[in-house]
């Protein structure tokens, strides 16, 4: 299975209005609960003005289009990254997964991947 690395700084925040999210950025995800407002976006993208906000992750998707009736497939790689003391934030897309590390942790990710049959680009 091929991972392919996303080359943005990202942040991970909440936000109060979704008129304070730059809806045409080539790249974010925004979950929305009756709880809370999230986003994750490139740093540069991230609102003025947030509730809270993470910065330093970095992050990388599982190649191509994931049918549903495939299982484990983030299970499998989060555990890899547990066992080895890498904490993730997930998300996933229709077509795929995505995992965020912090980015001190993010080289160090991908050599554990590689080393248990992961290609990474």
């Amino acid at each position: 299975m091929e991972l392919k690395t996303i080359e943005y700084n990202l942040s991970v925040c909440k936000v109060t209005d979704i008129s304070d999210i730059d809806l045409s950025s080539d790249f974010f995800f925004i979950g929305k609960t009756d709880e809370e407002l999230s986003l994750v976006c490139k740093t540069e993208d991230t609102p003025q003005y947030t509730t809270e906000r993470d910065d330093g992750w970095r992050g990388f998707r599982i190649q191509g289009v994931l049918d549903f009736s495939l299982i484990g497939i983030l299970s499998r790689l989060s555990g890899i990254l547990a066992e080895h003391k890498i904490g993730i934030f997930a998300v996933s897309t229709y077509n795929t997964d995505y995992i965020l590390v912090k980015e001190e942790n993010f080289e160090r990710a991908l050599e554990v991947l590689a080393s248990e049959g992961y290609t990474v680009a």
